[in-house]
């Protein structure tokens, strides 16, 4: 499948790209640029309606980043299948492999990102800004005789202990920022050999417990009743990874009887948290809504790492982001 003018392959990118490799990605391929979240109502294509776009644009390599690439698709003569997402939970990677398609994706794309939404998240939580902000705005600065200082002091960071779980690329980007505002950081990981503590001593000595770690079995549900009481009187929890993690009733009550001193959630199944869940009438708690990698740079990262990677595809050279190597040596 080629453009008749430019003699080059055409992609179809329905993924939010820009930055550089946006210019590079136009250098090698005649470019299609229709990104989902820029689309009112909302847009996600199935895999029929992905096929028939590919289809309709005679593209042969598609960059996306919440559509799915599966089924139909899959029956296409497709060169590549860019993912822009760390891990390519859009792309049926078994099926592309049975095809014969390469899938690249951009692992650690928004690193950075996040780990600035965690520093954000705790300093929020530590400090008490939410419900510091709400009282300027309300008038209620001198509250029921009181004064600010009063209601809202709160222990500094400096000199405490983060415990990180997980310490990959997020994790990692998020150990130096907190050791530059003073804390001490240890982190559990049983894939990263610099990941010294159990998640049993982990709990049991962070001053804040900060997650980082992807969804697996393993994962699903391991902090439970009896993960947040191991944790210290007065602990932060931060979760900037997924909710799947954690048990949220169970957070809620270790919040509500005052075993934690505050939290601050970054994701909620569904991507959404019921209005009239308890912890949405909890002042020490604050929630935002998966925001975490919301930043412009994450989708400069990912652009430029497809383009990277697209480029020695097509010079017949191996990917430094490629989630099945299998299909270059078949």
């Amino acid at each position: 499948m080629r453009d008749d003018d430019a003699g080059k392959l055409r992609a179809l990118v329905t993924a939010p790209v820009r930055g550089p490799g946006l210019e590079q990605l136009q250098a090698l391929f005649d470019v299609v640029y229709d990104p989902w979240i820029e689309q009112t109502p909302l847009r996600i294509f199935n895999g029929e309606q992905l096929a028939e776009r590919l289809t309709d644009e005679h593209a042969s390599v598609v960059i996306c980043e919440a559509d799915e690439c599966k089924g139909a698709v899959l029956d296409l003569p497709l060169t590549a299948i860019g993912s822009t997402r760390g891990d390519p939970t859009n792309v049926d990677v078994a099926g592309a492999t049975a095809a014969g398609i390469p899938v690249l994706h951009a692992p650690g794309r928004n690193a950075d990102a996040v780990a600035e939404m965690t520093v954000a998240l705790l300093f929020a939580a530590a400090r008490h800004v939410v419900p510091a902000d709400a009282d300027v705005r309300a008038g209620r600065v001198f509250k029921d005789g009181t004064i600010p200082y009063q209601r809202f002091r709160a222990w500094e960071l400096d000199g405490r202990t983060a415990g990180l779980i997980g310490l990959g690329a997020v994790g990692q980007a998020t150990r130096w920022r907190l050791e530059g505002l003073g804390m001490r950081v240890i982190a559990f990981d049983p894939f990263n050999d610099e990941a010294t503590h159990t998640i049993e001593d982990l709990l049991a000595e962070s001053d804040v417990v900060s997650v980082h770690a992807p969804v697996t079995p393993e994962t699903v549900g391991m902090l439970d009743v009896a993960a947040f009481e191991r944790m210290k009187e007065g602990a932060i929890f931060v979760n900037s990874a997924r909710a799947a993690i954690h048990d949220l009733d169970a957070l809620t009550a270790a919040l509500t009887s005052g075993h934690l001193a505050a939290a601050a959630l970054d994701h909620f199944e569904g991507e959404a948290l019921p209005t009239d869940h308890p912890i949405i009438g909890l002042d020490n708690v604050v929630l935002t809504p998966h925001i975490g990698g919301a930043t412009y740079d994450t989708e400069a990262n990912q652009t430029q790492m497809l383009a990277d990677d697209l480029a020695l595809l097509l010079a017949g050279e191996r990917p430094q982001h490629i989630a099945n190597p299998e299909v270059l040596d078949a």
